[in-house]
């Protein structure tokens, strides 16, 4: 036994190979500068609620503000996309997602907000009635539901090829959210992660936070939508 054990204790002590190394400085940098590019791309948002103490009390002003997330998003999601294929190109792979996908996630992040914002109202307004706790989890669960389809459809524009129509992929974004609901769950557990350390912090939150959490959700994402991303929906596109 002593003999195996001595045998066994420089395997353990042995140091990682050069690759490892090189992978994990590749992530790090990778993480830290999709957070420079993000906290760049949503300056406006930042300053802001650099300035405001409670920015809920003016969220539709905040709602208005955080429009270039939905592109800087994309951008991030290209980074990561990049670090999978081995890639620590980052302002190429940011700039090349943000570019390609700015039209359709504006307009998808303006359509998502707008309905979040509207079940808001909603459950504020039904909240104090008498009807009003058999109510508010439905339109709780519909927010949720807006934020994850939403962010689905983020991560399928920001690799798609060419050009892409949000129509034909809302129903099949749909469908698997809501099949794999356990993985939307954690999407939207790590999404509202995000958010708070942005609110609460929103400077560190951005350089910190920022990556971990997105690449987390990303990642989730990604494999929920597997069938649509690698199959049918952006082909037929």
């Amino acid at each position: 036994m002593s003999g195996y054990g001595s045998a066994r204790a420089p395997r353990l002590l042995r140091p990682a190979r050069q690759e490892t190394y090189e992978r994990l400085f590749s992530t790090v940098y990778v993480g830290l500068m999709t957070n420079v590019l993000l906290a760049v791309a949503c300056a406006p948002l930042l300053a802001a609620l650099t300035i405001v103490r409670d920015p809920l009390a003016s969220w539709p002003f905040f709602a208005v503000l955080s429009l270039p997330c939905g592109p800087a998003l994309a951008g991030a999601f290209g980074c990561f996309a990049g670090l999978a294929e081995g890639s620590t190109d980052v302002l190429r792979a940011f700039w090349r997602s943000y570019r390609r996908a700015a039209r359709p996630t504006l307009l998808l992040w303006a359509g998502g907000a707008a309905a979040v914002g509207v079940l808001v109202v909603d459950v504020a307004a039904v909240a104090p009635t008498g009807w009003g706790p058999a109510l508010v989890p439905f339109f709780l669960t519909a927010s949720a539901l807006v934020v994850t389809v939403a962010f689905a459809l983020l991560v399928l524009l920001a690799e798609a090829p060419g050009p892409v129509r949000l129509r034909p992929l809302v129903l099949p974004c749909l469908y698997l959210v809501v099949r794999r609901w356990y993985l939307s769950a954690l999407t939207v557990a790590v999404l509202g992660l995000a958010v708070a350390a942005v609110l609460l912090k929103p400077v560190a939150g951005v350089f910190l936070t920022c990556s971990p959490l997105l690449y987390v959700a990303w990642a989730t994402t990604r494999f929920a939508v597997a069938p649509a991303l690698q199959q049918r929906v952006l082909r037929e596109s």
